[in-house]
């Protein structure tokens, strides 16, 4: 009889919760597939080209593991102490009835294993066929054939997903069990309403609002501008005026919402009652609401840069060279015969030097180069940030590097595109695609057509043809914000030759169709056993896709946790908080409100209980993601701020769009509970 009371109990909860059982299920997934991420077949890949790199990130996922526990602690706490003060009454009849505490100490204990046996029965699989799914997709679209498809199922995870579901549900049962049943038998059979907190007067509130706005205000300001990233103290004194200025505001909120109360209650229907409602869960829980919205903030920003971030990386330009030698002491008569003596020459269709050198005709090298023409010219573009960062970025650029002509042509018939044709004392711009966006390379090809000229070492040269942004090695990690294409004579002279010569090499086509990714894998062993110092398309691939990974598994990872624990806080809260008003609610019904109308009254409640920390959460999100932007991405990235913080906006509306869903849910759930009260109300 006890045992099917329990179950009876566990399944009763489940059903009435069950917002909270479902995203204790997503954080379970969410748990088991960032920790087996080193199972991943993207990161087994990265393993071997980027190990070191991999290892660091393997080696912090014990503490994003932790701080997730940590902060799905208070969900689990917040949610069950809301579902057992709701049932004081049931425990106050228990023992009433003759039941020891001990017995009813149990009881709860065995619904709450009960409940995590299920939640853990449900939410393993899902994650380990998610996982698998991730892991075949990120795969295929990489291309990995080297080391193939490997399960990644994990062993290990799933025995630290279910001991540290296990750990924070009795740590949290333990707390709130202690505090339960402290309470003598009257305290848990009296019915005890919210809203019994001591009130202040409207004017506290309304200057706690008010101050927790200018906090928030210079807390924007000081992330927006960049200093925060500067100076510890400075990031210091922005986190908490936001934090401050979070709290009060929400504190204060009160006062608002009352406003509200007197301006629109009037209007007719329930709005009235709406407000106060409203204003009610306010009063008791400001202090959860403003930490439900600060982790909403988090998972925005999060979220939306750590998109942006993989975006910027994942969208390399095209694919071109497959290898690079960089060999001082060979040139590429000297490449050749290693390769034919290890029978690997075979492998490439082409192979040419790339001359890349600084100017060496003068002693003042530093100063060799002047453009004032050009940079009159990007002056009388005005208005433009793009052109702003351009003058910033070329105004420094006096001692540019040089690149030989026919190296350079080689590289564009390769990738299939025009060659430039220079004649003696002319030259073609070329920055690296990471350095210029597509309306500053506008902007100079308006310029580059009027052949404006600049002064190399004194000498006049005249800028002709268009910008030139290929490539001109594989290793992306050499990069040139300037440089100048110049005749191989004049590239001779100018460097004196102290240059640096790379070999560029491009496999043949395969006619076995066999993946590009192993193609490279196999070459790159025989490479190994010639002993060449090389550089090839897949070492470059993989730290791309280390940037990616890094910064969309994570940040995608916190952000689910994130947004999971505050929705459910906020929706339990609220679901709470009507049982715990269901006298108001018979109230109205005996004053002859029919279903639909309270049905309405309520959904209007969870829109504005739900709308006020989202809108916060969205406005604070466009700082936070552009304060993040501008402290973390290196200035070569800078120039893309403003595509990555249009993917960011795109994944705040995603977010928005679950926050819906989310909404949905919980009116779903409150008409239920709203139908059980009509029902007895009908009985009666």
């Amino acid at each position: 009889m006890f045992f099917k009371m329990v179950f009876r109990n566990s399944r009763r909860e489940r059903k009435e919760n069950s917002l909270y059982f479902a995203s204790l299920i997503v954080s379970i997934i969410a748990f088991y597939i960032i920790l087996s991420l080193e199972n991943q077949d993207v990161m087994l890949f990265l393993e071997k080209m980027e190990s070191d790199a991999v290892n660091r990130l393997i080696a912090m996922l014990p503490v994003f593991y932790v701080m997730t526990l940590f902060i799905l602690f208070f969900l689990i706490y917040y949610s069950s102490r809301f579902q057992i003060e709701r049932r004081n009454h049931e425990f106050g009849v228990y023992m009433m009835m003759g039941m020891k505490r001990s017995k009813l100490f149990l009881m709860l204990f065995l619904e709450d294993l009960s409940s995590s046996i299920i939640s853990l029965a449900i939410g393993l699989p899902i994650a380990v066929l998610v996982s698998e799914l991730v892991s075949l997709i990120t795969a295929r679209l990489v291309g990995i054939g080297i080391i193939g498809h490997q399960s990644s199922f994990s062993l290990k995870a799933v025995l630290m997903t279910v001991l540290g579901l296990v750990l924070i549900k009795t740590l949290a049962f333990i707390i709130i069990s202690f505090k339960i049943f402290r309470k003598q038998i009257g305290e848990l059979l009296v019915f005890t309403p919210d809203g019994t907190k001591k009130q202040l007067f409207s004017g506290v509130y309304a200057v706690c609002f008010a101050i927790g706005v200018v906090f928030l205000f210079n807390a924007y300001r000081l992330a927006i501008s960049g200093a925060s990233w500067q100076q510890v103290d400075i990031m210091l004194k922005t986190i908490a005026f936001g934090l401050l200025g979070t709290f009060l505001m929400f504190f204060g909120l009160r006062y608002s919402i009352g406003f509200m109360a007197e301006k629109f209650g009037g209007m007719g229907g329930l709005n009235n009652f709406n407000f106060r409602q409203v204003q009610e869960m306010v009063i008791n829980r400001s202090n959860v609401i403003a930490v439900s919205s600060l982790l909403i903030l988090l998972a925005l920003c999060l979220f939306g840069s750590g998109v942006g971030i993989a975006s910027f990386y994942g969208n390399s330009e095209t694919h071109v060279l497959d290898y690079t030698f960089n060999e001082e002491s060979k040139n590429i008569s000297d490449i050749k015969q290693e390769l034919e003596k290890y029978n690997i020459l075979d492998e490439f269709s082409n192979l040419f030097e790339m001359k890349i050198g600084k100017i060496r005709t003068t002693d003042d090298f530093m100063n060799a180069y002047k453009m004032p023409s050009v940079m009159l010219q990007l002056e009388s573009f005005k208005g433009s940030n793009d052109v702003r960062v351009l003058i910033e970025n070329l105004k420094n650029q006096t001692s540019p590097y040089l690149i030989s002509q026919s190296g350079y042509n080689e590289l564009l018939s390769v990738a299939g595109l025009e060659k430039i044709d220079l004649k003696p004392y002319e030259a073609s711009v070329y920055m690296d695609s990471q350095f210029v966006n597509q309306n500053q390379a506008d902007v100079l090809n308006e310029i580059i057509k009027r052949k404006p000229k600049v002064q190399i070492d004194g000498i006049s040269f005249n800028l002709t043809g268009s910008l030139q942004t290929t490539s001109v090695v594989t290793d992306r990690t050499i990069t040139l914000s300037f440089a100048l294409i110049i005749p191989d004579e004049m590239f001779d002279y100018y460097t004196k030759n102290e240059h640096n010569t790379y070999i560029n090499g491009v496999l043949k086509p395969d006619e076995q169709k066999t993946s590009l990714m192993q193609r490279i894998s196999e070459v790159n062993a025989e490479l190994d056993k010639a002993g060449l110092n090389y550089e090839s398309y897949l070492q470059n691939m993989g730290r791309e896709l280390f940037y990616v990974v890094s910064a969309s598994y994570i940040t995608i990872y916190l952000a689910v946790i994130f947004i999971v624990i505050a929705n459910t806080v906020i929706g339990v809260q609220f679901l709470m908080s009507q049982q715990r008003a269901n006298r108001r609610y018979k109230v109205l019904i005996n004053l002859g409100a029919t279903y639909e109308t309270i049905c309405k009254c309520a959904k209007k409640q969870i829109n504005l209980f739900f709308g006020v920390p989202m809108v916060f959460a969205v406005v604070s999100s466009l700082f936070g993601i552009r304060s993040i932007f501008s402290g973390i991405l290196s200035s070569r990235v800078q120039n893309s701020i403003n595509e990555m913080m249009l993917v960011s906006a795109c994944m705040i509306i995603l977010l928005c769009v679950i926050e819906c869903i989310y909404i949905a849910l919980v009116k779903r759930l409150s008409n239920k509970y709203l139908m059980s009260v009509m029902q007895i109300r009908r009985k009666e």
